[in-house]
């Protein structure tokens, strides 16, 4: 066909099977991914069905296959090892080191292959939305993701396994979608609608002054919006109405304000109000923060790290290939030489832990900067990256290739679809939430592990955690009081003074000491170091935790 291209490599998609019911297959997830398939008439996967439960009678399940997908049934033992390491669905190209596993992922991989094969088909990638971005965030960061993923999919196979003799309710799940999508649209808010009108125009003697003619209707707009707010907290309301007095407006002084609230730049619109900000001294921040240190006092829990094992230990980067150095991952020099020196840290402690056999597991790994590295010093040990982002996979693969690695695994999912075993689990400045799913998954397989968390303004209660997490912290700190404490230690930031980075450093340590205690909890032996040169970054605190 004109306008259709050939794959370069062999691409196998493996799809979970358990039984059919009904002309439907199950799990959802596989319905699903045949249905996309042929919608978007793919014939670019060679379709595996994974059996779940040897008892499957096969010619009933090839009599509701469709016939416009080739599909093979084979055994869970039959599949590749990348892949026996990874909840179905899951893609996997040749020679078996990249794979892609979730419903989301490999959904969305269908789609971009499909239009790929043939351009002409753009309706396909239509699918994918505005920006391309549907489904792209992980099920623990949007809400939608996991609507698809886990909510609605579990919900009507547990609908459909109800007594036929019952009467049928509508599970909750399916309300709760319908009540998302009576919801308004969300549309991009172009700089918070232009810094709201460019502060409706600025303030009298606080910027540019406008047009005489301009001034008298908007203050009327001004007085009007004052009465409507009185009656209404909607901004979109405000918004409308304002719109409609300017259009009362001659059409040349409306065209006029729009084409001059548009073109401003960004340095030159009015700044942002916010919640909450700390100031450089003594603030109503410290007062805040106060009373959740007098808890730690009072409890007797105080700000310690354990010694580094190691301050002054390097790699030798100068001797190793170029491509094992983070300056190949398209990085400014300065930001690369201080990844080197998180590398040393991280490097070191899994260096001296690891032996020969050994899976180590680099999750949230970005571009691959831990994970090629140990891979290139650790040839007798397994190492799998874990990155939910394709395009840093993609990159890391890449280094990887020109090193000829060939004890290295990538897997494009969210790490809750890895499901191997493993020895060693290293994250470095997973974001959040990030860091405690990674501790969680090293406990459950009773792995060691070596995290350097980050963003810690971010971290809050969620589905699988609660904060504070371990029973000492618990009863002493409230999760408002948690909260403050992640708030604070988040001001590391290089150009704040000296005084309040050591604030936020000392509040780095308090929160990941409750989750080192909530580890010790569970049987391992943890600390909490901080990385040499503390100037390779500004988050740069190490939990090292060893199962006893």
């Amino acid at each position: 066909m004109k306008g259709v291209k050939k794959s370069l490599t062999e691409e196998y998609l493996y799809l979970d099977f358990s039984h059919q019911k009904e002309g439907c297959i199950f799990p959802l997830h596989t319905s699903v991914t045949l249905f996309l398939l042929s919608y978007c008439d793919c014939k670019i996967f060679k379709v595996y069905l994974v059996l779940t439960r040897e008892s499957t009678d096969i010619p009933l399940l090839k009599d509701v296959l469709s016939q416009d997908v080739e599909i093979q049934i084979i055994s869970r033992q039959e599949l590749p090892p990348i892949v026996q390491s990874c909840c179905l669905p899951a893609i996997v190209e040749r020679p078996e080191d990249f794979c892609r596993a979730g419903l989301a992922v490999v959904l969305r991989y269908i789609i971009q292959k499909s239009y790929e094969a043939d351009p002409s088909k753009k309706e396909i990638l239509e699918l994918l939305g505005f920006k391309k971005t549907c489904l792209k965030a992980c099920a623990e960061v949007s809400q939608w993701t996991r609507l698809c993923e886990f909510t609605i999919p579990l919900a009507i196979e547990n609908f459909l396994k109800e007594s036929a003799d019952r009467h049928p309710t509508i599970p909750e799940e399916i309300l709760q979608l319908e009540k998302k999508l009576s919801e308004p649209v969300r549309v991009h808010n172009d700089d918070k609608l232009r810094r709201q009108k460019l502060k409706q125009q600025r303030a009298p003697g606080d910027g540019p002054s406008l047009a005489k003619g301009k001034m008298q209707s908007k203050v009327d707009r001004q007085k009007t919006s004052e009465e409507l707010g009185s009656s209404s907290k909607s901004l979109e309301l405000k918004m409308a109405f304002s719109k409609l007095m300017v259009q009362e407006e001659p059409a040349t002084t409306t065209n006029g304000d729009a084409s001059h609230i548009r073109k401003a730049k960004a340095s030159d619109l009015p700044p942002l109000e916010h919640v909450f900000a700390e100031g450089l001294y003594f603030t109503l921040a410290d007062i805040v923060l106060l009373p959740c240190i007098h808890h730690f006092l009072e409890k007797g829990i105080e700000v310690m790290f354990s010694p580094h094992p190691c301050p002054t230990w390097t790699l030798d980067w100068n001797s190793l290939p170029a491509a094992v150095s983070p300056k190949e991952g398209k990085m400014p020099y300065d930001r690369a030489l201080r990844k080197q020196q998180q590398l040393n840290n991280l490097v070191y402690v899994v260096t001296n832990r690891a032996k020969p056999g050994d899976r180590i597991v680099d999750f949230c790994s970005g571009g691959g900067h831990v994970g090629i590295v140990l891979a290139h010093m650790l040839p007798s040990c397994q190492v799998t990256l874990i990155e939910n982002k394709e395009l840093s996979l993609i990159r890391a693969k890449k280094r990887s290739d020109e090193l000829g690695l060939s004890n290295i695994w990538f897997i494009q999912a969210n790490m809750e679809y890895f499901t191997g075993m493993f020895n060693i689990g290293v994250a470095l400045h997973a974001c959040g939430v990030a860091t405690d799913m990674v501790i969680e998954h090293c406990i459950k397989t009773r792995a060691s592990f070596v995290t350097c968390p980050c963003c810690y303004g971010f971290i809050q209660n969620t589905s699988k955690f609660n904060f504070p997490k371990s029973e000492q912290f618990k009863k002493t700190l409230s999760y408002k009081e948690h909260m403050i404490l992640c708030r604070f230690a988040d001001q590391t930031a290089v150009q704040l003074p000296p005084q309040r980075r050591l604030i936020g450093k000392q509040c780095m340590c308090l929160v990941d000491l409750d989750r080192a205690r909530a580890a010790e909890e569970r049987g391992y032996s943890v600390q909490v170091i901080s990385m040499e040169p503390e100037s390779c970054s500004p988050k740069n605190n190490m939990i090292v935790g060893v199962p006893i």
